[in-house]
């Protein structure tokens, strides 16, 4: 497959399972919300209000599809700054969200039955966009650095081998949902030299890039790639809200032109750009203070985890991210109890099978989201899901 030739077809998942009804749940660790209460909702307020009194006679415009520019410069200069992206605001693309990267990219990518590889637990969104326009995801075994590159080498072989077409890998190399574990460096060099040796694109989806707490960030793989391998997709739903719905984009050469091709439905609103942008001159020091935030509900959640399911578990220690993945004994299944322990528990989980490629294996596996309640309201809830499993017989 050319870069220069690439064929496009013409034709959130993890909350709409769960809280369909509107009904949530006391304890709610299955979704992979941000914090509700360091919404900067009145700054937001003030923000849009600069913004309207200023621009607001532009409102009665059509946008360009690529989006508010200056919104786009404030892009251009924070991935230069934070993540040593050189693009300029002509070369990104802003979208409802990073899932509107992920759907972009499967659109101008897949034909029907094309292969893209995806580590063996990954973000069930990005699976149900590859499965929309019937690709067909195939797993690549990983450990707490990220996908093996010789499990990946290794696939690969063995689909050409079978003839199939494979177009793309897909990657959240910082902070994995739901893996929690974030790409080393020498792996990330190690998978982008497999995509380049067999001429693959990576679809980095970067959304929890900003929540590190602890430890050295990683070079994204954009940064790394200097042949145009990689299109990059990140958002603003972690770090400031997920009802702003607005994400971004960017690539090189023939990537980019395809990806603003598929771009559908219009731009961002300029009412949501207007704010972001008047807000931006704050988000770096309200990251700072969520990230804070965030790592202690991580540190309430693996003191419960330590002191409940020792014996019948383990986990990863997340450096950020929203997320801690648990492994129990492989008889276990959790997905069989989860419907119950909610409704009589009042506790929720994300099974593990929801994110594999095959929505049935890993079912003794859960990712626990801590965004959402307070650490003390954490730490009480896992020993409620403790006592739950213990009544199921799981713990």
């Amino acid at each position: 497959m050319s870069l220069t030739n690439l064929r496009f077809s013409q034709s959130s998942p993890d909350s709409r399972a769960y809280y369909g009804d509107g009904v949530r749940p006391q304890y709610d660790f299955g979704i992979a919300y941000p914090d509700p209460r360091s919404v900067p909702a009145l700054e937001l307020s003030e923000a849009l209000r600069i913004g309207a009194d200023s621009e607001g006679q532009d409102l009665a415009l059509y946008p360009g599809i690529q989006g508010y520019k200056p919104l786009r410069q404030f892009l251009s200069d924070k991935l230069a700054r934070d993540r040593n992206i050189s693009v300029t605001a002509d070369q990104i693309l802003l979208t409802s969200g990073a899932g509107q990267g992920i759907h972009i990219t499967m659109e101008m990518l897949l034909d029907p039955g094309d292969v893209v590889l995806v580590d063996d637990f990954t973000y069930s969104g990005g699976l149900a966009q590859i499965k929309r326009f019937r690709g067909d995801p195939q797993p690549v075994k990983t450990d707490n650095e990220g996908m093996l590159p010789d499990a990946l080498e290794a696939t690969i072989q063995r689909l050409l081998r079978e003839g199939r077409t494979i177009k793309l890998i897909y990657l959240v190399p910082s902070f994995q949902n739901p893996q929690g574990w974030s790409i080393s460096l020498e792996r990330r060099k190690a998978i982008l030299a497999a995509a380049q040796r067999h001429n693959l694109v990576i679809l980095e989806d970067d959304s929890y890039c900003d929540l590190r707490y602890e430890g050295a960030a990683i070079p994204a793989l954009r940064t790394l790639d200097e042949e145009g391998h990689v299109i990059y997709i990140s958002t603003f739903s972690k770090t400031i809200a997920p009802g702003m719905r607005c994400g971004y984009l960017t690539a090189s050469g023939a990537l980019f032109e395809r990806a603003m091709a598929c771009k559908s439905g219009g731009p961002v609103p300029l009412f949501v750009s207007l704010a972001i942008h008047r807000y931006s001159d704050q988000l770096a020091s309200h990251i700072e203070q969520i990230n804070d935030i965030q790592m202690s509900k991580r540190n309430a959640m693996l003191a419960g985890l330590s002191e409940h399911f020792s014996d019948s578990a383990t986990w990863i220690r997340p450096e950020g991210g929203l997320s801690i993945w648990v492994k129990m004994k492989q008889e276990v299944d959790l997905q069989a109890i989860r419907d119950k322990v909610f409704a009589t528990d009042n506790v929720s989980y994300m099974p593990g099978n929801r994110f594999s490629p095959d929505l049935s294996t890993g079912k003794n596996f859960m990712r626990l989201s801590y965004g959402f309640n307070t650490p003390e309201e954490i730490y009480e809830g896992m020993g409620k899901l403790a006592a739950a499993f213990r009544r199921e017989g799981v713990l």
